[in-house]
């Protein structure tokens, strides 16, 4: 082993690497447990990887073979079942974590200068994630799929101005066929990934640049673990609590395909979309028809734009927290959108 990395040493200096490492701490304080969400969605998109490659080598991506290459792929590959299993849950899961990870961030105003960049990479890759989910959901064909993507091309379609050329840009075409199933799968397997791998490669750069964050209002921030081994090993304990949740969801509730789309069937009752989307699904209902001169649904969609913006722009906007100042007034906010966004999917999944 001394040799192999005295052959490696000589080619690549790992010098800068192993100083990075022995150098690297960790904050300790009470709120240290939520830095674990980062790498356990971290792993998570790992296993979204691994898993959807396994995926790759059997699915075709065609409205006449999608539905029964994943047929085939559960039934007759050896653990194809277990591995679309693990893939599916693994997506929810992942922006589970992601949506935990964000929120921490923001509570404890983690994007405060100078991580601005950390914020704005890590929102936009929360946003690729939910592009992974939608493009994902597609894939079998199956009847859920087919009608539910379906209602969220036709929301896009109003967006103001650009709301046509969008829904057209989704489906290739006026109506979901075919060609839109092979549109999506090249967004789910070359587009968002080499977006998310820029980001990615991005996102960590500067999480080692400028390191964690202590939040405000810490009075002892001297006290800090190294991150070899001590918090190396805490949080690989936290990706085998992952490992292990998802391996029980997979087995003991593996994913179900269900009944192959028929473009011409109608749809089936009470057709909701992930449960990710759910709130804003749940939104469009609540508007009336007419808004400030425009349709309910599209003040909606103005709406999300406008609150994504401002997600995405929260550190330049924070100026109390820029200046290592409490800023009770984002609390609030975020507040307001967390449980905004948990009542809202939990209303519609009881009385929806």
């Amino acid at each position: 082993m001394n040799r192999l990395m005295q052959w490696i040493e000589v080619r690549v200096d790992l010098q800068g690497i192993r100083t990075l490492i022995a150098k690297k701490t960790v904050p300790v304080h009470k709120h240290t447990i939520w830095y674990y969400f980062g790498g356990i969605t971290l792993f998570l998109f790992l296993v979204q990887v691994v898993t959807g490659i396994l995926l790759l080598l059997y699915y075709r991506p065609s409205a006449e073979g999608a539905f029964e290459s994943v047929q085939f792929i559960m039934s007759q590959v050896h653990f194809g079942w277990l591995i679309r299993s693990v893939h599916s849950w693994a997506a929810n899961l992942l922006v589970l974590t992601a949506f935990i990870h964000m929120f921490s961030v923001f509570f404890m105003k983690a994007y405060r200068k100078p991580r601005e960049i950390t914020w704005v990479s890590g929102v936009l890759l929360f946003f690729i994630f939910l592009g992974f989910g939608f493009s994902g959901y597609l894939l079998p064909w199956n009847e859920i799929s087919f009608f539910a993507t379906k209602v969220g091309t036709d929301i896009t379609g109003v967006v103001p101005v650009i709301g046509d050329f969008l829904a057209r840009f989704l489906r290739g075409s006026k109506y979901i066929t075919g060609g839109t199933l092979t549109r999506f799968f090249g967004f789910h397997v070359a587009v968002l990934p080499m977006l998310t791998l820029a980001l990615l490669a991005v996102h960590i750069f500067v999480i080692q640049k400028q390191g964690m964050s202590i939040p405000i209002g810490i009075q002892d921030k001297s006290k800090h673990m190294p991150f070899m081994p001590h918090f190396m090993l805490r949080d690989l304990l936290g990706w085998l609590v992952a490992l292990g949740i998802l391996a029980v969801l997979s087995t003991i509730f593996p994913w179900e395909l269900g009944i192959k789309a028929d473009p011409f069937a109608p749809a089936p009752a009470g057709i909701m979309p992930e449960w990710y989307f759910v709130w804003m699904f749940q939104m469009l209902k609540i508007f009336p028809a007419r808004m400030l001169l425009m349709e309910g649904e599209q003040f909606a969609i103005l709406l999300f734009g406008l609150m994504g913006i401002f997600w995405l722009c929260v550190p330049f906007l924070d100026v109390q927290a820029a200046r290592e100042r409490k800023s009770p007034l984002f609390t609030v906010i975020g507040v307001i959108g967390a449980v905004g966004i948990l009542v809202l999917t939990f209303y519609s999944y009881l009385w929806g």
